[in-house]
């Protein structure tokens, strides 16, 4: 519900900027307000649609002067972790998706509502690489912020890790850059600590040298789970940092659009990208592949092209997931898995995987960072469409029995960008790093308004 004071004056913001205002009752409100993942039900009191970093320092200044709190956005796939809005800005970056790369220092300056795709094609121009996601539509931005863990992060680590400066609007509304000479503690929220203290309009990262890779997917029937993740669990143990791979349990709906020896059929896969040549590559995987796949997929790729490896929905869905770090992924783990997610599992989700760490990930990053390793082996995630309240709530229930399934592996805290319920900072940081990050926020956002995806509270508040 739009506060009185904010509906009237929303007027005198829309001639401030040159993006638009939305409020409650306005036409274009309702478009304005869906995150990508059509589950979520915003109902800010105004949303504004930023068309640069202008817009976003006048609509932060506004939201001062209005007493609202802000909530920044770019594509808002990972909105079900906010709290209600009603009494808040939504701040869209949607429509800033400048990105510039520079081949020279290996480089790119990409702004808040740019999506990987933006980035990933321009950059293999240059036989050049971001450390980008596994779905191309996921933005830039959110993801960072989070950590993000993609398909290079066996061998370069986060790419939080590999942000080397920020724009950011403070909630004073003041922009500033921020680098390792100035406002070195917002960057270092920014790489890794989700970005609660201010408003983010670009971001610069490193970018690296891989221009091919030996990508693809083994598909197995999910009746061979067991034996297939216990393969895939074995094989990972001998693998160098260059091998980042997931295996999977995955239910393909009966739908047209799926391809039709997939569709409607439940799968037990292997996924993986090896940063090097199809020669070493497929010596590399040729243990996996005597298990004798049904389906094959794997050659040679440029970097682009591992936006479709995890074949993720390319249109927003209603969907639920929820993740979890854990410290190992043993025999027993496999089998309290399959026991919930296998082959006798009648159940909505749609996919159930667990990514392979280590490598780099082990290792600290160069520069402050609030992830600055990842202190588990695997990383789980379970996600389901959800486009009635009754698949709703089994996809949520099921999600989280596969999460109990594998309690006795959790490690101290879950990896920020893989929780999508209610969370605080606490429960998806490191304790040095929340720690750390309620100071900062103490310093910058004192009053609490950036609203976040895993809130934290300053550290005045805290105590």
């Amino acid at each position: 519900m739009s506060t009185p004071s904010a509906a009237r004056n929303a007027e005198r913001l829309q001639a401030a900027i040159s993006g638009e205002v939305f409020v409650p009752g306005k036409a274009g409100y309702d478009e304005a307000r869906q995150a990508w993942n059509l589950a979520v039900d915003q109902r800010p009191a105004v949303v504004v649609v930023a068309e640069s970093a202008d817009d976003v320092a006048q609509a932060v200044r506004y939201a001062g002067t209005e007493q609202l709190r802000i909530a920044p956005q770019g594509t808002g796939h990972d909105a079900g972790a906010l709290e209600p809005l009603d009494e808040a800005m939504l701040l869209r970056t949607s429509r800033m998706r400048g990105v510039r790369i520079d081949a020279g220092t290996g480089t790119a300056r990409a702004e808040a509502g740019a999506l990987w795709r933006d980035v990933t094609v321009p950059a293999a121009e240059h036989g050049l690489a971001p450390l980008s996601g596994s779905s191309p539509t996921v933005g830039v931005a959110g993801y960072t912020l989070g950590g993000g863990l993609g398909w290079l992060a066996r061998r370069y680590g986060l790419a939080a890790n590999s942000v080397t400066a920020a724009e950011i609007v403070t909630p004073d509304g003041r922009r500033v850059r921020a680098d390792a000479d100035h406002e070195p503690d917002l960057l270092w929220a920014v790489r890794g600590g989700g970005g609660s203290v201010g408003v983010l309009t670009a971001l610069e990262m490193r970018l690296y040298p891989v221009g091919e890779l030996y990508a693809g997917d083994l598909f197995f029937p999910i009746q061979r789970a067991r034996e297939v993740l216990d393969a895939w669990r074995a094989w990972t143990g001998t693998v160098p940092d260059e091998v980042t791979s997931i295996g999977r349990l995955m239910r393909f709906p009966p739908l047209p659009e799926v391809p039709e020896p997939m569709r409607g059929r439940a799968f037990a896969m292997v996924e993986a990208a090896y940063i090097g040549d199809a020669g070493a590559g497929g010596k590399l995987t040729e243990p996996l592949r005597q298990l004798g796949p049904e389906l094959d997929t794997f050659a040679t790729i440029r970097p682009p092209e591992l936006g479709q490896l995890h074949m993720d929905p390319e249109q927003p869905v209603p969907n639920e997931g929820d993740g979890a770090l854990l410290t190992d992924f043993p025999g027993a783990a496999i089998e309290a898995l399959d026991a919930v997610a296998g082959p006798d599992a009648d159940t909505p989700l749609v996919s159930v995987e667990v990514r392979h760490l280590g490598g780099a990930l082990d290792r600290p990053a160069p520069g402050e960072s609030g992830q600055p390793t990842v202190e588990a082996s695997h990383l789980m995630w379970a996600v389901g469409v959800t486009p009635s309240p009754e698949v709703t709530e089994a996809v949520r229930r099921d999600t989280q029995a596969v999460k109990a399934a594998l309690a006795d592996w959790h490690a101290g805290y879950d990896f920020y960008n893989a929780v999508e319920v209610s969370a605080p900072a606490s429960a998806v940081l490191p304790a040095a790093s929340h720690s750390r990050l309620q100071k900062i926020k103490a310093r910058y956002d004192p009053d609490q308004m950036i609203i976040s995806s895993h809130p934290v509270r300053p550290a005045s508040v805290a105590a």
